[in-house]
Order: structure tokens, then C-alpha cells, then sequence
């Protein structure tokens, strides 16, 4: 792997900047308070080709690799972790999923007006009683002539209200049972389908969370992603590209609280002289970016692996697992460094905090990940 990074990367980490320091930066705590999901900026992220990174350019992506994608993810939540939540989880869930699964007529359909941001994408696995318990989910597909029908809640899904279209994985089998479950696309407007309750949350909060709800929900066997029973089989690898989004959206969110935190050490005096002068606060800082650069190598590994094709679960959940970790660790000694400041609203640490905690939960919890790791270093 080189470690060099190349013209692209850095021409395209620049783009991203740019973007969020204009149209995202000056609005991040009024869309905070008011839990605003800004569908207009996304719209203009499509336009810039950030949100069908990785989709080719065939279907009117950027047609860029995981490394790009990452760098992508990280430069938006160094401004805004709600808005870089958004954009992952467009990008490799939704679109990801069809680009991966779906058939060439359903790539044509979908993947042009996703990568543009016409329309925006949601993912629904997760149900209130089965988290992890995935196997045992309550959403059920009927076979019913020459279609399907849906019926049950996704909870926790980004864009659940707001998203144009959706995957979503139903139980097509018996709980419990081996190949129980199949993906769907779903769109909005299709009679059945419709958004549910809006989740008021710590962080992130102007990334869109809510529940899709599925009442007598007919679509055509034309809607089905690859062979029935393969729902969960495509989930999990879906999944290993969505931990790379989580962790390069933690790194994006840590890098942005010790950016500040290094700034106010620096500008803050006492004792006639900046706090950065002392150990208390440059261990600190030492501490902080060590973290920061240890969590970006395991990133780019990951994303080195993926877009060579070659398996990648333990390293996606190493990333995922160390850079989520170092998130709420880098945050938090942020808040300490800038003291009373930091637990105000007016200054961006204390959003940092707050929105850190969720990358210890989205695609997975911490202690899911030291599982699949563990898994994987016991079997090899």
C-alpha cells in the first residue's frame, strides 16, 4: 500500500472542504436545534458528484474507489457529523446495495438519479426488537402473484421520512431459519409505504432518523435485489463497506475536535502564557493526534482492501471499532481543554461530543465489532 497521497485524493478532500466550510459550516447549530435534515445541500453535494462517489460513471457517478470515498466522509464531519452521516449512508448503504446486488435494468433506473441526489437514498434492517437479532425480524415479503407484499416498521433508518427510495430487507422465510430473508427497492409515493416516528436524538441530529412503515405494501418481483433468501448474505457485505463510512466519519468528527481544541490551547492564556504550554494540555494533544493518525491508517487499509476486491471484514471492523472509539475519547478531552467553554453551545466541541457517541452504535456497536474481529482472528 502507498502511503503517499496522491493529486486526486487531495484535489478531491479540497472539493469536499470547500463545500462544507461555505454551504454547511455557517448553519451546523441552527440545524442542530432545530433538527433541520437540509435536503437542499445534498441536493448541491449531488451536483459535485459527493453523493454516488463510488458509483461509475456509466450510471452518473464519480466512479471514484473507497480511499476517495473515505476522504470524502471525514472532510464533511470535520464540519458537520450529522451531514457526513447522511452522505455515508447514501452512498454505501442505499446506492451501495443496488450498485452491488442489483440487476443492470434496476442499475439504470436507481443509481443515476441516486448519484445526482435527485433522489435520496434510505436502508432498512433494523427493527425495534431485533438490532443485531437480525434473523428474527418482523418485516415479512408475501409472495403474491407476480409481486409482494410488505408489511412491518424499520426503526432507526436515515432518511426514513424523507428518502425517495429505499432497500429494505424482509423476512421471506421462517425466524430464524438459513436464507430467511430478501431486499427490496422500494419507493416512495408506492401505496403501504410510508415515513413513522421521528427520533429526537443526543447528536446528529440533523441527519434524518425515523421509522418506515410497511402496511399491506405491494411491489413488483421486478423490486427484488438478486435471489430470494439472499437479503441478509448481501446485508453483511454491505455492512463491511458501511463500517469504512462509520470510522471515516468518526476520523472526520475526531479531526474536528482537535483541530479546535488545538486552536483554543493555543489562544487561551493563563498565567500569562497559552495552555498549551503546559504538560496537562500538550500530553493532550499528543494523545489526540497519535489516536487520529493510528485510526486513519487503519481507514486507509480498509479501504485499500475493498477497492482491490480482496476480503476485508476484519480490517472494515478494526477501523470501525478503533476510529469510534478514539471519536468519543478525542471529543471528550476537547471538552476538558477548552473547560467551561466547551460545555457551551457556543463553541463546536460540545456537538463534536455529542455526535461522537453514535459511531460507538451506527452499523454495529463497539462490542459487535470486537466480536467480528475476534471471529475473524480466531478462524485465520
Amino acid at each position: 500500500m502507498d502511503f503517499q497521497t496522491d493529486e486526486l485524493t487531495l484535489q478531491i478532500a479540497q472539493t469536499a472542504s470547500d463545500f462544507a466550510r461555505r454551504h454547511i459550516k455557517p448553519y451546523v447549530m441552527e440545524w442542530d436545534e432545530t433538527q433541520e435534515f437540509p435536503v437542499h445541500v445534498f441536493k448541491e453535494m449531488g451536483k459535485l458528484g459527493l453523493m454516488g462517489v463510488l458509483v461509475p460513471e456509466i450510471y452518473g457517478g464519480a466512479g471514484l474507489g473507497y480511499v476517495e470515498y473515505a476522504t470524502i466522509i471525514a472532510e464533511v464531519a470535520k464540519v458537520c457529523g450529522s451531514v457526513g452521516l447522511s452522505v455515508a449512508a447514501h452512498n454505501s448503504l442505499c446506492t451501495g446495495h443496488i450498485l452491488a446486488f442489483g440487476n443492470e435494468e434496476q442499475k439504470q433506473k436507481y443509481l443515476p438519479k441516486l448519484a445526482t441526489a435527485e433522489w435520496i437514498g434510505a436502508w432498512g434492517l433494523t427493527e425495534a426488537g431485533t438490532g443485531s437479532d437480525a434473523g428474527n425480524m418482523q418485516t415479512t415479503a408475501v409472495k403474491d402473484g407476480d409481486g409482494w407484499i410488505l408489511n412491518g416498521t424499520k426503526c432507526w433508518i436515515t432518511h426514513g421520512k424523507s428518502g425517495d427510495v429505499a432497500v429494505v430487507i424482509a423476512r421471506t422465510g421462517e425466524p430464524r431459519t438459513k436464507n430467511n430473508a430478501t431486499a427490496f427497492v422500494v419507493e416512495r409515493g408506492t401505496a403501504g409505504f410510508s415515513g413513522g416516528k421521528k427520533e429526537n436524538k443526543l447528536g446528529m441530529r440533523a441527519s434524518e432518523t425515523a421509522e418506515m412503515i410497511f402496511d399491506n405494501c405491494r411491489i413488483p418481483d421486478g423490486n427484488r435485489l438478486g435471489k430470494v433468501g439472499d437479503g441478509f448474505k448481501q446485508s453483511l457485505k454491505v455492512l463491511d463497506g458501511g463500517r469504512i463510512s462509520i470510522a471515516a466519519l468518526a476520523l472526520g468528527i475526531a479531526k474536528g475536535a482537535y483541530e479546535a481544541a488545538l486552536q483554543y490551547s493555543k489562544e487561551r492564556h493563563q498565567f500569562d502564557q497559552p495552555i498549551s504550554n503546559f504538560q496537562g494540555i500538550s500530553f493532550k494533544l499528543a494523545d489526540m493526534a497519535t489516536e487520529i493518525m493510528a485510526s486513519e491508517l487503519l481507514i486507509l487499509q480498509a479501504a485499500d482492501k475493498k477497492n482491490k476486491g480482496l476480503p476485508m471484514t476484519k480490517e472494515a471492523a478494526m477501523a470501525k471499532y478503533y476510529a469510534s472509539e478514539v471519536a468519543v475519547k478525542v471529543a471528550s478531552d476537547a471538552v476538558q481543554i477548552f473547560g467551561g467553554y466547551g460545555y457551551t453551545k457556543d463553541f463546536p466541541v460540545e456537538k463534536f461530543y455529542r455526535d461522537s457517541k453514535l459511531c460507538t452504535i451506527g452499523e454495529g456497536t463497539s462490542e459487535i465489532q470486537k466480536i467480528v474481529i475476534a471471529r475473524e482472528v480466531l478462524q485465520s
